[in-house]
């Protein structure tokens, strides 16, 4: 079982101090994918970098304005181009002056176009182009950036050198677990990433969505043994006589809202492209790179 974590104070539009560097403003876009909103980090004071400045929230930015005003922004991170993460990203910058946008390249391919925040912004550039490595410093900050490739194929999260903490972006969330969609998205990458953040030894993640962790080492290993287990359960259903990820879901999620089960069968075929790619699975082709897709028969091999 992973020990979710759900509960935390905020408010929408307000900037609340949540460690000795870091602020947190809340937009007012909850939903299923989303939780509670996107959750923007201010790093930071007087001189401050902005991650994840979220959706495109006439609201949300005007309450980032407010929490930086007197103070000067350096940088503004974005942890992956989705669009709860990265559209607000070029008005933020416009408002205050020109602050230079840091990310990963946008991905080469986008995910489908109906899972609305969960789906890409096609419209992002960033100024600066990260690849994992990079230090961004202020006074009395450090980020790193850490690619975590997984959950998209540019996810970037940033490691606040000073308090050992990481901002996951949606590689790990407290309050659920992550969706891999492909083709963008790639389970063997997000468990090897997934990997990565265990070997970092951090003392708090604090995910764009919801409320940090604080008991980290667990919840990791909870997060990728339900990721494990999930792919068994994958593998039984197909001993079973399952064909089809049409059967599969209901199966598999039915105590899940039913509003998640498109993003469940995207991830369930995250989980079969990897056993197809591991000679476990057999999948017929569905797209024009012959890769496994929602519509594909799959059978054990």
């Amino acid at each position: 079982m992973i020990p979710f974590v759900h509960e935390f104070d905020f408010a929408y539009g307000r900037s609340d101090p949540v460690s000795p560097g870091v602020r947190r403003v809340v937009a007012d876009n909850p939903g299923p994918f989303t939780f509670t909103g996107t959750g923007t980090y201010i790093v930071g004071r007087d001189t401050v970098a902005v991650i994840d400045p979220g959706p495109l929230l006439p609201t949300h930015l005007e309450a980032l304005v407010a929490a930086v005003a007197g103070e000067t922004v350096s940088h503004i991170l974005v942890t992956h181009t989705h669009a709860d993460h990265s559209p607000l990203a070029r008005p933020l910058s416009d408002a205050l002056g020109g602050v230079p946008i840091l990310a990963a390249a946008p991905p080469r391919r986008a995910e489908v176009a109906d899972l609305g925040e969960e789906g890409s912004d096609l419209d992002f550039e960033p100024d600066v182009v990260l690849s994992g490595g990079e230090r961004i410093e202020g006074p009395g900050w450090t980020l790193e950036a850490l690619a975590t490739p997984g959950h998209a194929s540019n996810h970037m999260a940033f490691v606040l050198v000073e308090e050992n903490a990481l901002f996951t972006g949606d590689h790990v969330m407290g309050w659920s677990t992550t969706v891999v969609i492909p083709p963008d998205g790639d389970m063997d990458a997000y468990l090897d990433s997934l990997e990565i953040v265990r070997q970092g030894g951090f003392s708090t993640l604090w995910p764009t969505h919801g409320p940090p962790i604080t008991d980290v080492a667990p919840f990791l290993m909870a997060y990728r043994d339900h990721r494990l287990a999930r792919e068994a359960q994958i593998v039984a259903r197909l001993e079973a006589g399952d064909q089809s990820i049409s059967q599969i879901v209901p199966a598999l999620y039915a105590a899940v809202d039913r509003r998640l089960w498109p993003a469940a069968s995207l991830s369930v075929l995250a989980h079969l492209i990897r056993l197809t790619r591991h000679g476990i699975v057999a999948g017929t082709p569905d797209d024009l790179d012959g890769q496994p897709g929602l519509s594909s028969r799959f059978v054990l091999v």
